[in-house]
């Protein structure tokens, strides 16, 4: 059996590639923590307050505490452990799962925060890894139904008590829009907004440039980028198979699941990379996109306006959308 981590900074490290070089030596000031279950970089280019790094600080780990599975004093495990009872939640909690349902609807189910009873039975962190049992998988799949998430006022409710909201699919996305929103809203102009896979940037760098994001290559054990994209004022996420997984007998088990089935999605892809204005939207559609697989994948990118893509198939190629190189 062989077993394979990802590090969550080499990723980090991959896609800010050439992102930041030429940058204010004095006026920099960065942000570096573990949170969302990754390493995070928040780097402001222009010169700030202590206060706002203070701040900073405590917005990233209000939301580390907010939507946490395990985390008692969390929206989502309050959720999760009211056995189907309304639970009074915060705003921010109200909007990521109404985006959730929204982006279910979208996908046509595919998309589906109440995954959390089939993400559960699968550990990517464990030295010694193994596969659910087809009897654990087929009860857990059987409480899947984002359907299922009731929103009245500001309560939310799951009908059915047995289902577990796992909202890692689109939280780190809706945390770095957030970010964004308090550093502009602090006068913050240029800023790379860096939570593990989703990379988001405010405005250009101080130059005027636009920021230049690695692509990381699949399975590749260094980090290295097989391509860039240049942006400002966008984001780039990237859901690859090649970051949370482990093998068995041959067989690779990666992070990326079906909610029908609760196993490892199996297509030809091996990363789908989005680029848009909102780190949420790149988040849940990069998710969707390689759930698809590569031809619906990219047809859905391709009737979306704003919204461009890269598909890494297994062969090594990479697949643009139409509108990526115009």
């Amino acid at each position: 059996m062989k077993h394979k981590k990802i590090i969550a900074f080499l990723s980090a490290a991959a896609f800010l590639l050439s992102g930041c070089e030429n940058l204010p030596s004095k006026e920099d000031l960065t942000y570096t923590d573990t949170l969302y279950d990754t390493v995070i970089d928040i780097q402001i280019l222009d010169p700030v307050e202590q206060d706002i790094m203070d701040g900073l600080k405590k917005l990233c780990r209000k939301y580390d505490i907010l939507f946490s599975k395990t985390d008692e004093n969390s929206d989502i495990f309050r959720i999760n452990t009211a056995g189907g009872a309304p639970v009074e939640v915060s705003e921010d909690t109200l909007t990521l799962l109404k985006k959730s349902i929204y982006y279910g609807d979208l996908s046509g189910g595919l998309f589906d925060v109440t995954i959390g009873t089939v993400s559960s039975l699968w550990d990517f962190k464990t030295d010694t890894p193994s596969v659910p049992s087809k009897e654990a998988l087929s009860s857990a799949v059987s409480h899947v139904n984002y359907k299922n998430i009731i929103i009245e006022g500001n309560t939310v409710r799951l009908t059915d008590p047995n289902a577990v909201l796992d909202v890692g699919a689109i939280a780190k996305g809706y945390i770095a829009d957030r970010v964004k929103d308090y550093l502009k809203e602090n006068g913050v102009r240029h800023a790379v907004i860096s939570l593990g896979g989703n990379v988001l940037t405010l405005g250009t760098k101080t130059d005027g440039s636009k920021y230049n994001i690695g692509i990381q290559r699949p399975f590749d054990k260094t980090g290295s980028a097989v391509t860039s994209v240049k942006i400002a004022d966008q984001s780039v996420v990237t859901t690859g198979i090649y970051q949370r997984y482990f093998e068995i007998d041959g067989k690779k088990y990666h992070h990326v699941l079906t909610p029908s089935t609760g196993q490892p999605c199996e297509n030809s892809l091996y990363s789908v990379s989005i680029i848009t204005d909102s780190s949420l939207t790149a988040d849940a559609l990069s998710t969707i996109c390689y759930l698809m697989g590569p031809k619906k994948g990219m047809k859905l990118v391709n009737q979306l306006d704003n919204v461009d893509a890269i598909f890494i198939t297994n062969d090594g190629k990479l697949h643009y959308s139409d509108n990526f190189l115009k």
